[in-house]
């Protein structure tokens, strides 16, 4: 089996460990700024690219203003988020809202911003006009309904999901909207998660840009934009292929110029929001080794938990995991690595060979860095862990503290139990 290698050494995590106590989670700003560049690469044919990072993957000022220095916007889906993007520096149309089932105040947020908004659905038209109002260009999701497969089986299933439009109801939404006053328009779409080929995006393309033609053809409408969303995959386990983007990105721009060019579209930008592809590579979560249990099975036990990384536990996720100063030892061990969580899917590997495991080794756990942190949560009052940069020169910064008991407690503020607390 090829090994993954972690973007940090033994020796530059202790210098990091003695001034963050683990668990954090580690990003790596060289590799982050390289990636970035492979993407605007890939897409450069087009004028109008623009990679808008899903802040919901990684809500890190700090990471977001690496993204912003590369040209990267955002793609947002919150209130909170908004607020994240405009104190970052992001603005107008740097700025994709895409939301459902929106609050008022959210909506408004986006609309004061000049954000792209995509709609969710077709009653949001009257929605977007009342507590709003109308934009010069509107983005729509776009929902075919069905299975999306590529040929050789199943990605997914549209018809169950919840997002998006079926095409008439776009069509639709598209004249209400022009009537409106509406201008331009955009499409979107998701249509399958963390998709581990370099045919997803091309198939993916194809469809939006035939619908695109079909929906300007019916209405009208001039589009501005496709958006194509996220979904573009990493490789988490060793030895399995990773996406190229140069290749994605070719594909795509074939499908540009077979479907929109010649219906007279070729000035169509092109976007995309890869918040996993963009970032979950250049990030780990480093965690220390505590406990180790001897019974039916092997177990060794982590100062991290599923508080800390829940898809392993959610989603019976795999993220290998290396033990560093052990890379190079044989792998003749079996162990399920957890966490202290009152909760028996609190796993981070399940029968994992690995090297012999002694108390204070330090162990990486690979590609967390997007919906790692993110996802984290302070179920049996369990703490978010900090967050830190490994810099381009090799230094370390720190770019969100760990919590501590006060912030656990800080919405009793208004309590008596708050002055019991001691804090």
């Amino acid at each position: 089996m090829v090994e993954k290698k972690p973007f940090i050494t033994q020796a530059e995590a202790q210098k990091i460990i003695s001034d963050v106590p683990t668990p954090f989670h580690l990003y790596d700003e060289k590799g982050i700024r390289a990636n970035a560049r492979r993407v605007n690469a890939a897409f450069g044919w087009n004028t109008g690219y623009k990679e808008y990072f899903a802040v919901k993957a990684t809500p890190n000022p700090y990471l977001l203003k690496i993204l912003k220095e590369e040209g990267c916007g955002v793609d947002c889906s919150s209130y909170t988020e908004l607020m994240l993007a405009e104190a970052c520096g992001f603005t107008g149309e740097e700025i994709m809202f895409s939301s459902n089932d929106t609050p008022v105040e959210d909506m408004q947020k986006a609309f004061a911003l000049g954000a792209y908004i995509n709609l969710d659905d077709l009653t949001h038209v009257d929605f977007l006009e009342r507590v709003a109002g109308i934009p010069a260009v509107v983005c729509c999701r776009y929902n075919p309904g069905g299975t999306f497969d590529l040929g050789n089986g199943i990605m997914d299933n549209p018809g169950d999901s919840k997002y998006g439009m079926t095409e008439d109801q776009m069509a639709e939404a598209y004249t209400r909207l022009m009537a409106k006053g509406t201008k331009e328009f955009g499409i979107h779409a998701f249509l399958a998660s963390n998709t581990v080929t370099d045919a997803y995006y091309p198939v993916l393309s194809g469809i939006l840009f035939e619908l695109a033609v079909r929906l300007h053809q019916r209405t009208g409408a001039k589009i501005k934009f496709i958006n194509l969303s996220g979904g573009v995959g990493v490789a988490y386990k060793p030895g399995q292929r990773a996406n190229d983007i140069a290749v994605i990105g070719a594909g795509v721009r074939k499908k540009f110029e077979e479907i929109l060019v010649p219906a007279g579209m070729g000035d169509v930008e092109i976007f995309t929001e890869m918040g996993r592809f963009m970032l979950a590579p250049y990030g780990c979560l480093v965690t220390t080794a505590l406990h180790e249990k001897h019974i039916y099975k092997e177990y060794i036990g982590v100062d991290a938990c599923a508080a800390n990384l829940m898809r392993p536990a959610m989603y019976g996720s795999y993220h290998h995991i290396t033990v560093l100063g052990k890379e190079n030892a044989p792998c003749d061990h079996i162990y399920d690595v957890t966490g202290g969580l009152c909760e028996n899917n609190d796993k981070f590997a399940i029968d994992r060979p690995l090297p012999k495991i002694d108390k204070g080794d330090v162990l990486v756990i690979h590609d967390t860095g997007a919906h790692g942190f993110s996802m984290g949560y302070n179920y049996n009052g369990k703490l978010r862990s900090a967050e830190v940069l490994l810099c381009e020169d090799g230094e370390h910064q720190l770019i969100r503290r760990a919590e501590t008991p006060a912030d656990y407690f800080a919405t009793f503020d208004f309590s008596p139990y708050y002055k019991k607390l001691g804090l």
